[in-house]
C-alpha cells in the first residue's frame, strides 16, 4: 500500500476530532467532550463542497483550522423550515417554552429536532433549521484515520 492511500481525497472515509467555534470564539460543538471522534465519508453529500475541499489533501495526524461562511457550513435559515403548530399537538407533560429543543417524530420513525421560537396562545412557532444556520464558524480538525475506497 502506498502512502498516498492515506491522503484524504474523493470517497475517503475520515475519522477526525473537531472543535466547532462561533465567530465570537464560543464553543458550539466538540467531539473531544466525550472523546468520540466523528466519522465522515467524502462525497456522500453530508458535507458541503467547501468543507470537503478544506479536508482534501490532509493525512493522519494533520491538524488544521479553517473558517467557513454560513453558506459553506450549515447553510442559511430557510423560512420554509419554520412551522406554526397548534398547542394541542403537544402533550400536557411537555412544557413548551421559547428556546426549548424538542424532537419531533417523522413518518419514517426518525426524529427531527425543532427549536421553539415563540408561543402565542394556541400557536407554537417551531424552527426546524439547523441551530447554527446563518452563522460563520471555525472548524479546528485533527485527522485520526483515513481509509480510501479500494485501498486495503
Amino acid at each position: 500500500m502506498t502512502n498516498s492511500a492515506l491522503i484524504i481525497g474523493d470517497n475517503s472515509e475520515v475519522i477526525l476530532h473537531f472543535d466547532l467555534k462561533l465567530e465570537d470564539g464560543s464553543a458550539a460543538d466538540s467531539t473531544r467532550v466525550n472523546n468520540k471522534p466523528a466519522k465522515m465519508v467524502m462525497g456522500d453529500g453530508s458535507l458541503t463542497k467547501n468543507f470537503e475541499d478544506c479536508l482534501r489533501g490532509l493525512t493522519i495526524g494533520d491538524k488544521k483550522a479553517f473558517k467557513l461562511a454560513a453558506d459553506d457550513a450549515f447553510g442559511m435559515p430557510n423560512p420554509d423550515n419554520i412551522y406554526h403548530v397548534d398547542r394541542t399537538k403537544f402533550t400536557a407533560d411537555t412544557p413548551v417554552e421559547e428556546g426549548m429543543i424538542i424532537a419531533f417524530a417523522q413518518p419514517d420513525g426518525s426524529e427531527l429536532p425543532g427549536v421553539i421560537r415563540s408561543v402565542a396562545g394556541h400557536s407554537v412557532t417551531v424552527d426546524f433549521n439547523h441551530p447554527l444556520a446563518g452563522q460563520d464558524v471555525t472548524f479546528d480538525v485533527e485527522i485520526i484515520d483515513v481509509k480510501n475506497a479500494g485501498a486495503d
